[in-house]
């Protein structure tokens, strides 16, 4: 499928995926979904990319779903064709994946944001989960992955109010990792996304497997994994080289083994 609702480019070590309907604030309708996904798997195969950049557009990253295309669906279509379920695939990359949001961030667009591995945004972006203003809910793991990221009430707050959240807000609540001057987005996020992608690959993968093992296991199996991934390390070339340099006191040349 061509590209017409993306833009996708390569930095080196770093893949991005620029969202790319600006006369509609790059709402996600099914194909944007589909050359989304798509464009992460292409990225998933490529051994030369070790993490991925997500973005939007200034004024948008994404001001939520396609309305135009969901308003005349009935239940029986959503429910057989279970439409949301190919945005799971977002959330399944096994590649680090940053957002670097500005401007709107709302519905599903706050989600897809939130698939990510974290959030980098600039000083204009605004947040929220505005659908119950629609007569529905967040469908695409807003009400579980917001709860999670900012607590109980605050999700229940923008959730029921439908109210945005500026930037400062967004990252004293912990949904955001960072924020930044608008024209300093794109830098940050492609800084953090090489230093990301010149550790070891082995180490990333397996950080990342633990930090997220924390959302859905109890404490002490967590701790489990997490010796089990540790230990598992000690088997890769990798771990060699980074404690060897650390020792002789040099730069770490990380092979992917």
């Amino acid at each position: 499928m061509a590209h017409d609702c993306i833009v996708t480019e390569t930095d080196g070590p770093v893949g991005v995926i620029r969202l790319n309907r600006p006369d509609a604030l790059n709402a996600l309708n099914a194909r944007l979904i589909a050359q989304l996904t798509g464009a992460l798997e292409a990225f998933e195969a490529d051994a030369a990319i070790g993490c991925i950049v997500l973005t939007g557009s200034r004024k948008a990253f994404a001001a939520g779903a396609d309305i135009a295309e969901m308003k005349d669906r009935t239940w029986p279509q959503t429910w057989l064709e279970d439409f949301l379920s190919r945005w799971d695939a977002i959330a399944r990359t096994r590649k680090p994946l940053i957002a670097a949001v500005s401007g709107y961030c709302l519905g599903g667009g706050c989600e897809v944001a939130m698939m990510c591995d974290f959030i980098i945004a600039s000083e204009s972006a605004r947040f929220g989960q505005p659908e119950i203003r629609l007569g529905i809910i967040p469908g695409a793991g807003g009400t579980q992955r917001l709860t999670r990221a900012v607590g109980k009430a605050r999700a229940m707050d923008l959730i029921l109010t439908g109210r945005m959240m500026d930037a400062a807000e967004a990252l004293a609540s912990g949904l955001v990792a960072r924020v930044v001057p608008d024209e300093s987005l794109m830098d940050e996020a492609m800084s953090a996304a090489r230093m990301i992608a010149g550790h070891g690959r082995a180490a990333v993968l397996a950080a990342r497997e633990a930090v997220n093992r924390a959302f859905e296991v109890p404490l002490q199996e967590g701790l489990r994994f997490e010796r089990r991934m540790f230990y598992a390390l000690f088997a890769t070339a990798d771990q060699k080289e980074g404690m060897a340099a650390f020792v002789q006191k040099r730069k770490p040349r990380f092979t992917g083994g």
